[in-house]
């Protein structure tokens, strides 16, 4: 089944659900860190079991796109 919503930006993965005003959503919290490595191609260093929010306090940021560029570098 296809995904639903238009087409993001140049450079960026997939297409992501936008809030009313236009902004993409956040990510949740409790998504598996498995699921980010597999997804952005980077190794966080922690059990896939491990939820987004968790690694986020690990690795001292706010936001998972702070995460992937810290950890791409």
């Amino acid at each position: 089944m296809p995904k639903k919503g238009a087409p993001d930006a140049p450079g960026m993965r997939g297409k992501r659900s936008r809030t009313k005003p236009g902004p993409l959503r956040e990510k949740r919290g409790d998504t598996l860190n498995k699921t980010i490595e597999k997804k952005y191609d980077i190794d966080t260093g922690m059990r896939d079991d491990a939820q987004l929010d968790t690694v986020l306090k690990k690795h001292k940021v706010d936001s998972l796109h702070d995460l992937v560029k810290k950890l791409r570098k």
